[in-house]
């Protein structure tokens, strides 16, 4: 029986290229400062193309944490430390607008309505992820909101997912880690949790069934799989 759903964020609840290709954009341009030889540079380091505005699928934006991205990114802008690249990354993240997979709130409420208990646990940080969620009117259906800067740790370690079970009262076997990368699903299994791909990522199906229990279109059809699962 399933009785918590633990939800990536970027790939899983909002579409990952609509909504990140055009501040991923905007944010290597601000940076290289007009130098377009620097934001192709910058946009090398990223795997992301800046004539169509799309990440390659190896990308370290799509599943690393925001540190991560820095540490990529921090040689290419040595007028910026790390620790001031990451907090202009970040205000300028939590300010960008996603764009959800589907509408979201009456499929939260309903799986809220069906007793389930709901978390987020991104590779984001917590207060962008937050501000997101907010935005699309969402924020107060979970239950726990985790962002790698939450004291949990990163996917896939296993931090983010234990502390939702902790905070939920739940066994990890209970829950249902809900991703659309590698990340989500190995974080989810070290935890114990049972896990489900989705193919709104840009990971492909094949790459995710060795990790997943399922592999569903999209987050729409979790209510028909928990059904299945009696």
């Amino acid at each position: 029986m399933v009785s918590g759903l633990l939800f990536d964020k970027d790939g899983t609840l909002f579409d990952f290229n609509l909504s990140w290709s055009n501040w991923a954009h905007g944010v290597l341009q601000d940076l290289a400062d007009g130098d377009t030889a620097r934001a192709q540079a910058m946009a090398d380091l990223l795997s992301y193309d800046l004539d169509s505005r799309r990440f390659a699928p190896d990308s370290i934006a799509i599943a690393g944490t925001l540190a991560e991205v820095v540490a990529v990114l921090s040689p290419a802008v040595p007028s910026l430390s790390p620790a001031a690249l990451e907090a202009r990354l970040a205000a300028q993240a939590a300010a960008t607008r996603m764009v959800p997979v589907l509408p979201l709130a009456p499929l939260l409420q309903e799986l809220r309505q069906a007793g389930l208990a709901l978390g987020v646990a991104t590779n984001d940080a917590e207060a962008a992820a937050r501000a997101h969620l907010g935005d699309a009117g969402v924020l107060e259906v979970f239950d726990v909101v985790y962002g790698y800067d939450s004291g949990h740790g990163g996917k896939p370690a296993p931090g983010m997912c234990l502390a939702f079970a902790q905070a939920t009262g739940l066994a990890p076997e209970a829950c249902v880690m809900v991703g659309d990368s590698a990340h989500d699903l190995v974080a989810g299994r070290a935890a114990g949790m049972r896990t489900v791909a989705v193919l709104t990522g840009l990971a492909t199906a094949d790459a995710l069934a060795p990790l997943a229990d399922a592999v569903l279109p999209d987050i729409g059809a979790l209510p028909g799989w928990i059904a299945a699962q009696g």
